[in-house]
C-alpha cells in the first residue's frame, strides 16, 4: 500500500542551492555536469560577478585595475546611500546597470 505525503509537492518551483528560496523552473540556471543544482537568477549573478573579481585578482592587467575602481565608487555609492537621492538616483542606478 502507497502512503500520501500530507502536504502536496510543488513541480513547478525548485530550491535554489545558493539562498534557499523557492523559484519557478524558468528562472533556475543549472550546472552543466550537475543538473541537480540549480541556482536562481539573482545568485547567478552575484556568483558571476564573484568569478570577475576571483580573475581579476588572479591576472592583474589595467582593466582590471579600471573595473576594481568602478567596484569601489559602486560600493561609495551604495554606502552613502546616493542611489536613492531624487536627483542623482536615477542615472546612478542607471550607470551601476550598466557597468561591469
Amino acid at each position: 500500500m502507497a502512503t500520501q505525503s500530507a502536504v502536496p509537492e510543488d513541480t513547478d518551483l525548485i530550491e535554489c542551492w545558493c539562498c534557499g528560496r523557492r523559484q519557478p523552473v524558468g528562472s533556475v540556471v543549472r550546472l552543466g555536469n550537475h543538473p541537480e543544482v540549480g541556482v536562481c537568477l539573482r545568485c547567478a549573478h552575484f556568483l558571476h560577478q564573484q568569478a570577475w573579481n576571483r580573475e581579476d585578482a588572479l591576472h592583474p592587467s589595467v582593466g582590471s585595475w579600471l573595473r576594481d575602481a568602478l567596484r569601489s565608487a559602486r560600493h561609495a555609492v551604495i554606502q552613502h546611500g546616493w542611489h536613492q537621492r531624487p536627483v542623482i538616483g536615477r542615472p546612478l542606478r542607471w550607470l551601476g546597470q550598466h557597468l561591469p
